[in-house]
């Protein structure tokens, strides 16, 4: 019998999607992070502005850090505003970061950020991934599933 799958996040509203994440890697685990933020770099998130596209997380010690990752500086703040490329520490329970820590190290594989939102709660999260990456005909198999679920859906709705 096979396991349940887990809950969803609760996505209120979605900041910022690694859209490449699904092309680039397979996802065989997904964790929910806080993210360490100052005040103007909330503001900006909450006006939708953020990337993650080109970014990582990696474990350095007993810590784990959003490296790489875009958050503009905030239009209206005054001296006090952010770096837009900081390294932001992402919040876990220790036994997830020595599981992340493991599964770096020992299997090769590698932290994804696939969204940044906010959930429920008003409380800004990084939706990361344990993820294992794809050979180029790994690649070329998922744009050929897309391309056939597109024309599947094509003739269904033609003939419906």
């Amino acid at each position: 019998m096979s396991k349940p799958s887990p809950a969803p996040f609760d996505k209120a509203k979605i900041v910022a999607e690694n859209r490449r994440a699904h092309y680039e890697y397979f996802v065989e685990e997904r964790f929910e992070a806080g993210i360490e933020l100052r005040g103007t770099e909330v503001k900006s998130l909450r006006t939708g502005q953020g990337s993650i596209a080109e970014s990582y997380a990696a474990v350095d010690g007993e810590e784990v850090f959003l490296v790489n990752s875009s958050i503009p500086e905030y239009k209206n703040g005054s001296w006090l505003n952010h770096e837009p490329r900081r390294r932001r520490r992402l919040l876990l329970r220790r036994r997830e970061i020595n599981k992340l820590q493991g599964a770096v190290a020992r299997q090769g594989l590698t932290l994804v950020p696939l969204s940044v939102y906010f959930n429920g709660a008003g409380k800004a999260k990084v939706e990361l991934a344990l993820a294992r990456g794809k050979k180029v005909h790994d690649k070329r198999e998922t744009v050929k599933e897309r391309d056939w679920k597109r024309e599947q859906g094509r003739l269904l709705r033609d003939r419906g």
